[in-house]
């Protein structure tokens, strides 16, 4: 009896030894309007996004498992973006990542935080985000005040602008933080708001606003509009139409094509906006993301956005393998616990506990329609 069971044994440790069992895979939900309005910012997050899980996949996924992202079209509406993060959830996704605006951030976070599942934002930018909703929330971004005191600084110092008028979106979070913290700077380096008016999302005459810009006085020497990206080109098309020519100034909401194909090449001239740091770099992390996605999709990436979904899905990545095989608590713990990751857009760095990295901002200028780096702020500076 003992010796028969001996070839069995060895027959079973063979078998044990030859049968690859399938790692779980390490499952994304990925969040993005990739269709309405902020549709033009959010579908280069989300296909940044799946490029960084494809050259994680090409490489062996993460401590052998494999990436799978599961991707969302919440259709730039909130109601949807909730009932995505409970699809989600219910599929047992270990981390959430997504969308360029706040508002959408609002609605769709809140159930990982309930359910104690991380959520990564890679474009939204309002800087009491994690505190608003907790210590499992993290942004690949800088803050809009960083963001509004860049292209604050260079409109004082560079453009030489003394009196501006300031166009607000009103109905959301991420505007009116951007236009107040715009605002705050502006004033504080000696500046003056000699008119300020509001419109909100979705409004597509703006001839009453221009008419008190062509009217007021005294004379304002640049516009700032805090807008998201489905009214900036319109605006700039508008104002351009008019026969204005003062520079528009903005933020990362104007970082779109939109801003140049709505107007034509013609018109698209003299925008300056505030942006995360992607376009001139030199450094070699970014131009072979530059090229990876160009020929992934067959365009050059379409904004900043592109890198920043890759970049929330190699920071999951890189808390991933810091934190092994372990459950969601120890991956929250490693996102916490993140020390200068190497992002396309820079560094991040969550050691000052806020959830919200200190990182450059770019100034990109718009001239014929076309985008050039004007130059680099950094924060503290």
């Amino acid at each position: 009896m003992h010796i028969a069971r001996i070839p069995l044994l060895a027959c079973a440790f063979c078998l044990i030894a030859n049968c690859t069992v399938a790692a779980a895979p390490l499952k994304i939900a990925a969040l993005y309007n990739t269709t309405g309005g902020m549709s033009s910012i959010d579908t280069p997050g989300l296909r940044g996004a799946k490029l960084a899980a494809k050259h994680l996949n090409a490489q062996g996924g993460v401590g052998g498992r494999p990436i799978e992202l599961m991707a969302f079209d919440t259709a730039t509406d909130p109601q949807a973006a909730a009932q995505a993060a409970h699809k989600a959830l219910a599929e047992g996704v270990a981390v959430g990542i997504g969308y360029g605006d706040t508002n959408y951030v609002l609605a769709a976070a809140p159930p990982f935080m309930e359910k104690g599942v991380p959520f990564i934002t890679s474009g939204a930018t309002h800087p009491d985000l994690p505190q608003r909703l907790g210590a499992n929330f993290f942004m690949v971004p800088f803050g809009d005040d960083d963001q509004a005191h860049a292209i604050a600084d260079y409109a004082r110092q560079d453009l030489q602008v003394k009196r501006v008028a300031v166009w607000t979106d009103a109905s959301m979070d991420f505007t009116t933080a951007l236009s107040r913290y715009f605002q705050e700077r502006f004033r504080a380096k000696g500046g003056e708001v000699v008119l300020a008016d509001e419109f909100k999302a979705g409004d597509r005459d703006f001839s009453a606003l221009v008419g008190c810009l062509q009217k007021a006085e005294p004379k304002p020497d640049a516009v700032f509009v805090a807008a998201v990206p489905d009214e900036a080109g319109v605006i700039v098309k508008q104002i351009r139409q008019a026969g204005l020519t003062l520079p528009i100034l903005s933020g990362d909401g104007f970082d779109t094509e939109l801003v140049a194909s709505v107007p034509g090449p013609e018109l698209a001239n003299g925008v300056y906006f505030s942006t995360h740091t992607f376009r001139g770099d030199a450094r070699p992390k970014v131009q072979r993301f530059i090229a990876d996605y160009r020929a992934e999709y067959g365009v050059a990436p379409e904004s900043a956005f592109a890198a920043l979904g890759y970049d929330a899905v190699m920071l999951v990545a890189d808390a991933s393998r810091r934190a092994g095989k372990g459950d969601t608590q120890t991956l929250r713990q490693a996102l916490r616990g993140t020390r200068h990751f190497e992002g396309v857009t820079g560094k991040i760095d969550y050691s000052r506990k806020s959830g919200v990295p200190k990182k450059a901002v770019s100034i990109i200028g718009v001239t014929g329609g076309a985008y050039t780096v004007k130059e680099v702020w950094w924060p503290g500076k």
